[in-house]
C-alpha cells in the first residue's frame, strides 16, 4: 500500500481537491467537419431516454449505506441515468481512489483536478458495504490517478482481496483505468484475482484525441488483449451519438473482438454540461438492436445495447456463465 502513495509529480497527500471543469465545447467543430451540426444543448430528449425517477425504500437504503460507509459511486459522479433503477435493486458501482480524476475526458461528468489524499482504509469499507448489500456480482471502478507511481494499482489489489475475503460468493468486476500503459501495474490488479476485467474503449479511433485526449485507442486494445491472454473475461463499451459514423462503429467492434473481448456494452452519449462535447444524434433503439445482432454475429458472447445502457447496467446478468473464478482457486 505504501507504493500507492508515491507520486511522479506532486505529493497527493498534501493537496486538497481542486475540481476544475475542462471546457471541451470548443473542440466540437473538429468532430464532424462538413458532416452536420451537433444537437443544441437544450435539445429535447426522445421518449426512450426517460429514466426511472429515484425513490422507494430500497433506493433509500442503498443511498444511506453509501453515505454511512463514506464511499463514492460512479452512479452519482458520472450522472448515470440508471441510478434510480439500480439503487432500487440494491446495487451500485463503487468508485475507489477518491472522486477527483487526473484526466479531463470530453464526455465525462466526474470532477477533474488535483486528487485528494489516498484513503488507505477504503478497501475495508468497500468490502464491508458490499457484504451488507449481499450482491451476487459487484462492480468496482475508479478515477484515474496518473500522479501516483502505480496509478493506484496497489489500492485496487487491496480492494479486490478485501472484497474476496468478506464476500467469497460475490463475483467481482473491475472497471479500471489504463495505467498509462504500465503493464506491471495492470498485472498487480490481475494478480488480485478479479472475475471480469473491464476497460472502456468509449469511442472510435478518429475521435479519441477529442473524447479521450489522455488515452490511446491502441493502448486500450493492448490492455484488453493482455488481460484476455491471462485468461480473464474481458469487457468494454462504446458511446454512440458523439460524432462517429456507421463504418467507424463496425470497424471498432471488429477491432475489439479481434483481441478476445467477450462482453460489449453500447449506449447513447448524454452531455453532462455545456462544457462537455455535444451530442450529434439520438441513436434510436432499433439501431442499438441492430448493433447487438451484429456484435453477436462477429463473436461477442454478450452484447448489452440500448440508449440507457452503461458499463455496469445489468452487469450481474452479463456475467452469467462467463465468470471463471480467478480469485477462487
Amino acid at each position: 500500500m505504501e507504493n500507492a502513495a508515491g507520486s511522479d509529480s506532486f505529493d497527493a497527500g498534501s493537496l486538497s481537491a481542486v475540481p476544475a471543469f475542462v471546457d471541451h465545447s470548443a473542440a466540437a467543430a473538429a468532430i464532424l467537419p462538413g458532416r452536420g451540426e451537433p444537437l443544441p444543448l437544450n435539445a429535447r430528449k426522445p421518449a426512450w431516454l426517460r429514466a426511472k425517477i429515484p425513490g422507494g425504500e430500497a433506493y433509500q437504503q442503498t443511498r444511506d449505506l453509501i453515505k454511512v460507509s463514506r464511499l463514492h459511486t460512479v452512479c452519482e459522479s458520472a450522472q448515470c441515468p440508471n441510478l434510480g433503477e439500480c439503487w432500487s435493486r440494491k446495487t451500485a458501482t463503487i468508485m475507489i481512489l477518491g472522486n477527483v480524476c487526473t484526466r479531463g475526458c470530453g464526455f465525462c461528468a466526474v470532477l477533474t483536478g488535483r486528487p485528494t489524499e489516498l484513503d488507505l482504509d477504503e478497501p475495508r469499507r468497500v468490502a464491508e458495504a458490499l457484504k451488507v448489500m449481499n450482491l451476487r456480482h459487484a462492480v468496482i471502478t475508479s478515477v484515474a490517478r496518473d500522479e501516483l507511481k502505480d496509478g493506484g494499482a496497489s489500492v485496487w489489489a487491496a480492494t479486490i482481496r478485501a472484497v474476496r475475503k468478506e464476500c467469497p460468493q460475490t463475483s467481482i468486476e473491475v472497471l479500471i483505468p489504463d495505467f498509462r500503459g504500465r503493464w506491471h501495474d495492470l498485472d498487480t490488479v490481475l494478480d488480485a484475482g478479479p472475475d471480469i476485467l473491464n476497460h472502456n474503449m468509449e469511442t472510435v479511433p478518429r475521435l479519441h484525441k477529442i473524447v479521450r485526449p489522455q488515452a490511446r485507442y491502441d493502448r486500450t486494445l493492448e490492455l484488453l488483449s493482455r488481460a484476455g491472454e491471462r485468461g480473464f473475461v474481458t469487457k468494454t463499451g462504446l458511446m454512440l451519438g458523439i460524432g462517429e459514423d456507421q463504418q467507424e462503429i463496425e470497424q471498432t467492434l471488429r477491432d475489439i473482438v479481434s483481441v478476445g473481448v467477450e462482453i460489449l456494452t453500447l449506449g447513447q452519449y448524454l452531455r453532462p454540461s455545456a462544457q462537455h462535447l455535444p451530442i450529434h444524434r439520438w441513436v434510436e433503439p432499433a439501431e442499438f438492436e441492430r448493433w447487438k445482432e451484429f456484435g453477436l454475429s462477429i463473436g461477442y458472447k454478450v452484447v448489452e445495447s440500448g440508449p440507457l445502457v452503461r458499463s455496469s447496467y445489468h452487469a450481474d446478468e452479463q456475467s452469467d456463465g462467463l465468470v471463471h473464478g480467478h480469485g477462487r482457486e
